[in-house]
């Protein structure tokens, strides 16, 4: 059925049960899992002559992203593992989130995107945006939309 599914995570907890329900569906299919933290792009301090010397380098920066890149990938990265599957954590960098989870999905040559949804409609998802939603609108492989189920009864 699908061979790679890319899994894009930010961190938030709807991502987080969004991937590892994407694990259990790549399980299902013996599929291998690329799991995507996508990082704002490093920004210099254009308004100001001087560097502050507690702003970041780029360097800095990068590293730190890298690290909460694994730290937020971690869960999925080890679920898949231990589920036997094929598995890689990829840290990336775009100011356009929804452009590089499609980039990417192309480059690993994924066949399908397992993405979570925070379910909004209407007014509300115009105002946010929605990173699913871009994704839907450009991609060109399939992309299954992982919305959690609100439980309180």
């Amino acid at each position: 059925m699908y061979n790679r599914i890319l899994i894009p995570t930010d961190g938030s907890r709807l991502a987080d049960h969004a991937a590892l329900a994407g694990v259990e569906f790549a399980s299902m299919c013996d599929a291998a899992v690329v799991g995507l933290y996508v990082a704002p792009e490093y920004q210099y301090p254009v308004s100001i002559e001087i560097i502050p010397p507690t702003y970041p380098t780029e360097e800095e920066y990068l590293a730190a992203t890298r690290k909460t890149g694994d730290e937020y990938l971690a869960g999925l990265c080890s679920t898949a593992a231990e589920a036997g599957l094929e598995v890689k954590g990829l840290t990336a960098y775009s100011n356009k989130p929804a452009q590089k989870i499609v980039a990417v999905a192309r480059e690993q040559d994924c066949d399908l995107i397992f993405i979570g949804s925070h379910g909004r409609s209407g007014i509300e998802q115009l105002l946010l945006g929605s990173v699913t939603a871009k994704v839907l609108s450009l991609c060109d492989i399939p992309v299954l939309v992982y919305r959690r189920r609100n439980d309180k009864r």
